[in-house]
């Protein structure tokens, strides 16, 4: 029996069915005694793993105002510390429950504007 190379296996994998390469894992798995889910999940989805490899490395991200609790006022003196806001802009942007605060920057940029939102009293989330 002839060796195949990886890209000529990769070849015969993309022929097969959902249904055919499901049970060619489990086959293997007894044969090997191992456990393949990730392996499996990434040879079936094929594009999908593109896309949860781009979900991994987010590097921008949005720091969203909740709410800002008892002390509203040390939060809209926050929010315009970390915004370019006038004082009413900042004040509506606190009244306004699910406000974006930021957008799009670095994770270490968000997670200080959290802090800082929290200390102050507010209920933030980054996402």
């Amino acid at each position: 029996m002839a060796k195949l190379s990886q890209d000529e296996l990769l070849a015969q994998f993309e022929e097969l069915t959902l249904i055919e390469l499901a049970a060619f894992v489990k086959a293997f798995e007894e044969k090997f005694d191992v456990t393949a889910a990730a392996p499996v999940a990434v040879a079936a989805a094929g594009g999908a793993a593109a896309a949860a490899e781009a979900v991994e490395e987010q590097d921008e991200f949005d720091v969203i105002l909740e709410g800002a609790g008892d002390k509203k006022i040390q939060v809209i003196k926050e929010v315009r510390t970390l915004t370019s806001l006038g004082l009413k802009e900042a004040k509506d942007l606190v009244d306004t429950a699910g406000a974006k605060v930021l957008e799009k920057v670095a994770k270490d940029v968000a997670e200080k504007a959290k802090a800082a939102l929290e200390a102050a009293g507010a209920k933030v989330t980054v996402k």
